[in-house]
């Protein structure tokens, strides 16, 4: 009995029968359902809204910058900030000494001008009676003549001048050009202010706080959605539980290129009756650009699901396009969707049969970064997708306790 259990027909016998008996052990303690093997969730029913999202800047519809004409030292300040103000009210005086003694200048230049006129007129006159007595000649006459209009010529720009002096001095006194509230004042009493090529700014006037503008930088791949009159929601850190409404007012074509991102400005017009929302405020914008009611909705998860490669995978069901979809890492191709008439994309999503893995390719339609419409394809409500595999963290855990007890 002892020979033939060391024959090596007995011992590859009695190998096999072990190796089996494990293989069967294994299968009964560590093999589960397919089911079990995956997580699956349910294709339904609902409503669908796809959003573009960016951040601006709250701004108010007409910011005035008021400046100054003329040079000269700050004398006096009639605001501050946070003024209300009214059109023509005086906001700064600058000293007017220098400018006063110009006009006075100009004045005196002007009486100088007017004697001088007076004198060519009567020389003039003088010239033509003796012409007339033939004791002078024309040229003489032609002289005077032009003595006398040139006189003229001087007391027009003595005149000139003085309108000139006279409206620098008026212009020493800074007043609003609208009606609104002071938002910034950039000098102070004693502060000397150079009027130069670019006009020094000294107020920021904000015509009216109850209607308020966000500047909103969108990507490229979002500007195609948005359209004039859009509803647009934000909200801004000083109030994180409120959340604020406004309008798409434009759509600004000039293009904001930083390190070769390219973005637009999308203008937002705002109502602010309580006057809450102040200029320079940080807002979040979101805009509805699509939005489906009573859709056939897949999980995104489903869609960027890929089987291990020791998976098994069925042959497919016949969709509604080709697959390879842009969500399971393809490339993304546009399709027009015969029953709905609108454009779609490719996908595919697996769902279980008979214990294995089928594929499914699907039309998408918009999505809101958690489920995505489902166009077309051969996929209806209750139907299971496959979103992960549950077993994949357990089944590293499983081949070290079985590599312990062998």
């Amino acid at each position: 009995m002892k020979k033939l259990l060391r024959s090596p027909v007995a011992l590859f016998f009695i190998a096999v029968v072990a190796i089996a008996a494990g293989i069967a052990t294994y299968r009964q303690l560590y093999m589960v359902a397919p089911e079990q093997q995956y997580r699956l969730q349910d294709v339904e029913k609902g409503d669908i809204s796809q959003v573009v999202s960016a951040n601006g800047t709250i701004n108010p519809v007409t910011l005035v910058s008021v400046g100054t004409q003329v040079s000269g030292t700050v004398k006096k300040l009639h605001v501050d900030f946070n003024s209300k103000v009214e059109r023509g009210q005086v906001l700064l005086e600058l000293d007017d000494a220098l400018l006063s003694a110009q006009q006075k200048q100009g004045l005196a230049n002007v009486k100088s001008a007017t004697a001088t006129l007076e004198l060519a007129a009567a020389n003039e006159a003088r010239a033509l009676a003796l012409f007339k007595q033939e004791y002078v000649s024309q040229q003489e006459v032609d002289t005077a003549l032009q003595t006398r209009k040139a006189a003229e010529a001087q007391l027009q720009l003595a005149r000139a001048a003085v309108e000139k002096d006279s409206a620098n001095l008026t212009y020493s006194v800074i007043r609003s050009p609208v009606s609104g509230v002071v938002v910034d004042r950039s000098v102070d009493v004693g502060q000397t202010v150079a009027a130069s090529l670019q006009t020094p700014t000294l107020f920021k006037i904000a015509q009216d706080l109850s209607k308020m503008q966000i500047h909103a930088n969108f990507a490229e791949a979002d500007i195609g959605s948005i359209r004039i009159g859009q509803a647009a929601h934000f909200t801004v850190d000083a109030f994180p539980g409120r959340h604020f409404q406004g309008e798409v007012m434009q759509v600004r074509l000039n293009p904001v290129i930083q390190q070769n991102v390219v973005t637009y400005d999308v203008v937002v017009n705002v109502s602010n009756p309580e006057q809450i929302l102040l200029p320079g405020m940080t807002a979040y914008v979101s805009i509805t650009v699509a939005w489906r009611k009573g859709v056939l909705l897949a999980p995104n998860a489903a869609l960027r699901y890929k089987p291990s490669s020791g998976g098994k995978r069925g042959g497919g069901r016949p969709g509604g396009a080709a697959n390879g979809g842009a969500a399971n890492g393809g490339t993304a191709k546009s399709v027009k969707d015969a029953s709905s008439g609108q454009d779609a994309f490719s996908g595919k999503v697996y769902v279980l049969e008979q214990g294995e893995l089928v594929p499914v390719s699907v039309s998408l339609g918009i999505t809101d970064n958690r489920n995505t419409e489902i166009v077309g394809g051969e996929i209806k409500v209750g139907d299971q997708v496959v979103v992960g595999e549950a077993l994949a963290s357990s089944a590293q855990g499983g081949s070290s306790a079985l590599r312990m007890r062998f």
